[in-house]
């Protein structure tokens, strides 16, 4: 059993963990704990302004990211695994600041959901990272993407916002271009590869359905349109372009209409 009596101290103390693989495991000893009841709902503890990451991989902004290079390469290959790993490892953080930072403003379901979606991202980082072993490379040996957080400082003091951005920006673009890349890594003949990211679909739906739900409740409480609160939001603190071809079926599935990003599903 943690030492930490209260789930927020229990979150903080992972956030502020740097080493990848010890972050990953103390999110999921975390949630064992969580799920048969050893940590107290109980916010007594603040969130850290962003969490611990380690010396490497190198974070550069977007403009300065190397070229991925071709797919059918081995580099290619590294990269793309580096890059879906440190997408899953910041993934790890995002959902335990989610559950951290808003559970004593929602309830103990929000708080159940967010730490389910921090348990299936240490898993996906897990295999991620192990893939990148079975190539020769590790997480860290390139650099990556600086920008993932930013979302997560946009929205600190909404919690709908938050729910905006997160789950219903971020996590839904992940279902629109995780099918591509699984099918050509499937075409490359790597089978195991593509049962990753089939994996990492099937969980992304339900943590887009997460976010999707809480949102719904949080533009009950505030008595507003729930598409029109979603535009507003986005439009105030999302710094990217939501950029079609959507996969309208995996965001249906989600709970996430066309009547949400019809103004610029084009």
């Amino acid at each position: 059993m943690t030492s930490h009596a209260t789930v927020s101290a229990a979150i903080r103390a992972v956030l502020l963990t740097p080493d990848p693989h010890a972050k990953a495991m103390a999110t999921r000893a975390l949630v064992r704990d969580w799920r048969r009841g050893a940590l107290a709902f109980a916010f007594e503890t603040a969130m850290p302004d962003r969490p611990a990451w380690p010396d490497r991989p190198e974070l550069l902004a977007p403009r300065d990211m190397p070229r991925r290079g071709k797919g059918g390469s081995e580099r290619g290959r590294i990269a793309l695994w580096h890059s879906l790993a440190h997408i899953e490892f910041v993934a790890i953080d995002l959902a335990l600041d989610m559950a951290g930072r808003f559970g004593a403003d929602m309830d103990r379901e929000f708080v159940d959901d967010f730490l389910d979606v921090a348990a299936d991202e240490a898993m996906h980082f897990g295999l991620l990272a192990r893939k990148l072993r079975n190539h020769g490379s590790h997480y860290g040996a390139l650099p990556a993407h600086a920008g993932l957080w930013q979302a997560a400082e946009e929205t600190r003091h909404d919690v709908g916002a938050r729910l905006a951005i997160v789950p219903m920006v971020l996590e839904a673009r992940g279902l629109d271009i995780t099918p591509a890349t699984r099918d050509r890594v499937a075409a490359q003949g790597d089978s195991a590869g593509a049962r990753i990211l089939q994996r990492i679909l099937d969980d992304e739906i339900r943590h887009v359905a997460y976010g999707t739900k809480h949102f719904l409740r949080v533009a009950s409480r505030r008595g507003q349109n729930p598409p029109n609160l979603w535009n507003l939001l986005v439009n105030r603190h999302f710094r990217g372009a939501l950029k079609p071809p959507f996969n309208d079926s995996a965001r249906q599935a989600a709970g996430l209409s066309r009547e949400f990003y019809a103004a610029v599903a084009r």
